[in-house]
């Protein structure tokens, strides 16, 4: 880790340094010496080292590099299209001083001519946008896209693994949740615009699992609406991810009933938004806004819901926005006492209930988005390849 982020530092450096001096400057030829080092030397341990540039977060291969968490260069390197950067074995000095220089043009605003983008393509270095479908080879003048191709199977198997490890009482794997978290961004940022991938219920055992990606989903996806930053955005999908993890302490007896449930099993059933804070506040991390939105997702604007409040109190914006979101993605899965309704009446339902079950601001907003974006919803299972074209979500999904 210490020499990734020693290489990406030698490498921010380069860049802001290659923009003050002319071609063959002594200075110039320092920097590019160092960058080229640090690189070697990355290579000594890595043989094909991958950085992700999300939002202000830097990913390493599959690891977040913390201390470069609010790294302002990831922000920058991702607006002009690098959000993924990988080097190869055999890479040359004159390669990597290519690659920099079209950087830096891209950077300044000065993109190079056709011509010259013929002669950008170093082949020791892949480098482009965070892709899921497949992409026809770049025109001269584009960056070359580097696509990869997703389900959801692995994130679906992550859930499913953390929360049971939570039920068998080891702790909270934060790791592997903010991994999770991140790959459904990638997973929703594939193309130009926002998709959202949201995942059919296969098995009522399942439902605790698909339920919380596809909170975690429509978190971001509001978050973005609402034009949040990338940190505030990615917060709001480790709250809807964490948000039912409480359930892990509800029996699954309990859980899949199809009957109403026993004033005693309503009592367990109610107790996990409680359960749920104190599993997320017993690991390590800085997660309060996650334990705050696990207590807080059940309370609805009048104060009614549960856990009941001792003294009323408005509840963390992002408990209300998650709020928005669970309750969409509940109504919209076939349970074993209910049909799934079509998303226009959920729609309806939340319009009605503004105000007074929700925070009207989000639920109004909540709306707005999935009647532009219907277009974007892509229902698929866990097992499905993430689909070429966008499937929308007709109202008798």
């Amino acid at each position: 880790m210490s020499t990734a982020i020693s290489f990406l530092n030698a490498f921010a450096q380069a860049l802001s340094t290659l923009g003050l001096y002319p071609e063959g400057h002594a200075r110039r030829e320092h920097v590019l010496d160092t960058v080229y080092e640090r690189l070697m030397l990355l290579l000594s341990e890595d043989p094909t080292p991958v950085f992700s540039f999300l939002g202000d977060e830097v990913v390493y291969g599959d690891q977040p590099l913390r201390d470069l968490r609010g790294w302002d260069w990831a922000q920058r390197l991702g607006g002009i299209g690098v959000q993924r950067l990988q080097f190869d074995a055999g890479v040359s000095r004159g390669e990597v001083e290519e690659f920099m220089e079209s950087v830096l043009a891209r950077l300044t605003g000065r993109g190079p001519d056709t011509t010259e983008a013929r002669q950008m393509r170093p082949g020791g270095i892949r480098f482009g946008t965070l892709g899921i479908r497949g992409v026809s080879p770049a025109a001269d003048g584009e960056l070359l896209t580097a696509t990869i191709a997703l389900s959801l199977r692995e994130e679906a198997d992550t859930i499913q693994w953390l929360h049971d490890e939570l039920a068998s009482g080891r702790p909270l794997p934060l790791t592997e949740a903010e991994a999770v978290v991140r790959a459904l961004s990638v997973a929703m940022h594939g193309d130009q615009q926002v998709m959202l991938p949201l995942l059919t219920l296969r098995g009522y055992d399942e439902y605790t699992t698909t339920h919380s990606l596809n909170v975690c989903v429509l978190a971001m996806a509001l978050g973005e609406w609402l034009g949040m930053g990338a940190r505030d955005i990615r917060a709001c999908g480790v709250a809807g991810l964490m948000h039912d993890l409480g359930k892990v302490k509800v029996p699954i007896e309990v859980l899949t009933k199809p009957g109403k449930l026993t004033p005693q099993e309503r009592a367990v059933m109610n107790s996990h938004p409680v359960e749920g804070a104190r599993l997320i506040l017993a690991a390590e991390g800085e997660l309060d806004l996650a334990a705050v939105v696990a207590y807080e997702h059940h309370i609805m604007l009048n104060g009614s819901g549960y856990p009941q409040l001792t003294y009323a109190r408005d509840c963390h914006v992002v408990s209300r926005l998650v709020h928005v979101c669970d309750v969409y993605d509940a109504l919209r899965t076939k349970r074993p006492y209910r049909d799934a309704w079509p998303s226009d009446q959920v729609l309806a339902y939340l319009e009605e209930r503004s105000g007074t079950e929700f925070d009207g601001e989000l639920a109004h907003a909540f709306t707005r988005m999935m009647w532009e974006w219907e277009p974007r919803v892509a229902p698929l299972a866990a097992d499905d390849p993430l689909p070429d074209g966008q499937a929308g979500m007709s109202s008798d999904s």
